[in-house]
């Protein structure tokens, strides 16, 4: 079957399409899943041009790729799923060590041993192929009806977890946040404030990208403001209008932005960290500023990384009323379509939001799903 893998010479590394066998359930909770659509992001983006992946132990060669749709074809007898079962997968797998508790508590994306794995990306392959199987404890079930942007529910599971945690913080206090800044439009920024915005949030996204641009129309799709940043950074957009902000997402990557946006706040907000930069970039600082207004206003500053179960969940129910609220949306955010021979000469630069790569044309997908598979999942923010 084709897969598309980062193959390691050395030191060096390049990805390339190739042929690898068709994997097999080997075990009774083991799912066979043909690949639908595989999503690309930043991570993706690293792998593929700075040969960023670590292959599995013994290897030289990984399997890329972790944002998953695909069907159920073939399911193992203790695994709970059926043939004609749409579904998506988790990325992250727990580490080996017993004393890592969040891990043996099912919670790999807080594991305090950095000795995870994760699919597609670090000791693991991943689902760019054209089958995979995956373990049933790693897979979620999704309706039907989610089909056309269903490949978006591991993205929006970062924006979920992000969203649960802060909600566990501000338990400090009552809470009742009105206004958001989404620093990046990128696909997550895009997702982060149509969650804002479904949640009846007052919602600004701040990005270089020219204001006619086609994220900047999408920003507007659902009801954001759409501001191009200037080099000052965050501090002066609240400044010049007026606002207090609740929360802020850094959904960027450049770290300058998390400083300004520590300072743009208000009161009893809440700063989420979720772009990774990986520069050696250095930059004078307002410290004690910035430590003044922390402490003195009860700031909050989080960084996220990776998802667990109940955020692939949540983020199912939150795409489900995004669409409701704002159709179209997210079928245009992954808007930039290619096939699995052409991966391996995608220029990032050029595209529109976010490539996904069909590995079986969208107008032969119904053909592997059964339309009576149903699952609902229900939440109350």
């Amino acid at each position: 079957m084709k897969a598309i893998v980062l193959r390691m010479d050395g030191e060096q590394g390049f990805t390339e399409l190739v042929e690898i066998d068709k994997p097999q359930i080997r075990f009774p909770t083991d799912v066979l899943i043909r690949v639908l659509r595989v999503g690309l992001d930043g991570t993706d983006r690293e792998i593929i041009q700075e040969q960023y992946g670590i292959p599995p132990e013994g290897e030289n060669q990984l399997v890329i790729g972790h944002e998953l749709l695909g069907a159920v074809v073939e399911a193992g007898e203790q695994s709970g799923y059926a043939q004609g079962d749409l579904v998506t997968a988790l990325v992250r797998r727990p580490c080996r060590h017993l004393d890592c508790v969040n891990c043996r508590n099912g919670q790999p994306d807080f594991c305090v041993t950095d000795e995870y794995t994760e699919r597609g990306i670090k000791a693991a392959h991943g689902y760019l192929s054209e089958y995979v199987v995956v373990e049933a404890a790693y897979l979620v079930k999704l309706p039907p009806s989610c089909m056309d942007y269903g490949v978006l529910v591991e993205p929006q599971s970062i924006v979920e977890k992000v969203w649960h945690e802060v909600l566990r913080i501000q338990q400090r206090m009552i809470w009742q946040p009105k206004t958001a800044l989404v620093i990046g439009s990128g696909p997550l920024g895009l997702l982060a404030a149509a969650t804002c915005r479904s949640l009846g949030m007052e919602t600004y996204v701040w990005s270089l990208n020219d204001p006619g641009s086609f994220s900047a129309e999408l920003v507007r799709q659902c009801g954001a403001r759409y501001m191009q940043a200037h080099e000052d950074g965050a501090e002066r957009f609240g400044v010049e209008k007026g606002v207090r902000l609740d929360m802020v997402w850094e959904c960027s990557g450049y770290t300058p932005n998390a400083f300004h946006a520590m300072q743009a706040l208000g009161n009893n907000g809440v700063l989420a960290m979720l772009g990774v930069t990986g520069d050696n970039r250095q930059q004078m600082l307002p410290v004690d500023r910035i430590n003044q207004e922390l402490v003195m206003k009860n700031k909050c500053v989080i960084g996220s990384v990776n998802a667990s179960r109940v955020d692939f969940e949540t983020g199912v129910y939150r795409l489900q009323q995004i669409e409701q609220q704002y159709p179209g949306l997210l079928q245009s955010i992954a808007s930039d379509v290619c096939t699995i021979e052409q991966v391996p000469f995608i220029d990032f630069s050029r595209l529109n939001m976010k490539a996904v790569v069909d590995l079986v044309p969208p107008d032969q997908w119904e053909s592997f799903i059964n339309p009576k598979s149903h699952i609902e999942y229900r939440f109350t923010v």
